[in-house]
């Protein structure tokens, strides 16, 4: 699967794992299901990540949160935008290590994507082939602000701007 960062394509360091076994791979990304058990075994300066369903509750997840350096969130389709609101839960959790979506996104959803927390953006194949890497990067440079607060940099939202500038506006005639 192809994978995408906010500068585009880039190569991944992980490898997943189809359950707990995890051996001597220096960073693997388990299912949900095998989390528990892949910690157990988790072995000295290997990194651990894992691919959660975009219906988990935080608070299932948030006690594994200091042990894990990578939160892939599942999207079954680009129409569901589950993964979108429990990224920005796992930010404003706390988690600071990398999270990716992982799933058939669409380039239009990709500046949203990277608002919302997600460094990383893994491609089923078929999605990458009917989308070129230019695609992607045009749909992330078109929208350079949001009505969203809290969504990117502070300087990106629309209602602040236009506070600021009303604010710094000279007095008209009243």
């Amino acid at each position: 699967m192809p994978l995408l960062d906010r500068n585009g394509a880039r190569e991944d360091g992980w490898t997943r794992s189809e359950g707990a076994a995890i051996g001597n791979i220096p960073a693997v990304i388990v299912p949900w299901d095998s989390l528990a058990d892949a910690l157990a075994q988790q072995g000295d300066g290997q990194s651990l990540g894992v691919l959660i369903p975009n219906s988990l509750a935080i608070s299932a997840l948030a006690p594994f949160l200091p042990r894990l350096a990578l939160v892939a969130i599942g999207f079954p389709a680009y129409s569901d935008g589950r993964g979108f609101s429990l990224a920005r839960q796992l930010r404003r959790a706390g988690f600071t290590g990398e999270l990716r979506a992982s799933g058939p996104l669409i380039p239009d959803q990709f500046a949203y994507a990277l608002a919302c927390g997600f460094d990383t953006i893994e491609l089923p194949q078929a999605n990458a082939e009917r989308q070129p890497l230019e695609q992607w990067l045009r749909a992330r440079d078109s929208y350079s602000l949001t009505y969203q607060r809290d969504y990117g940099t502070p300087d990106r939202n629309i209602l602040d701007r236009r506070r600021a500038a009303r604010a710094t506006a000279a007095p008209g005639p009243r």
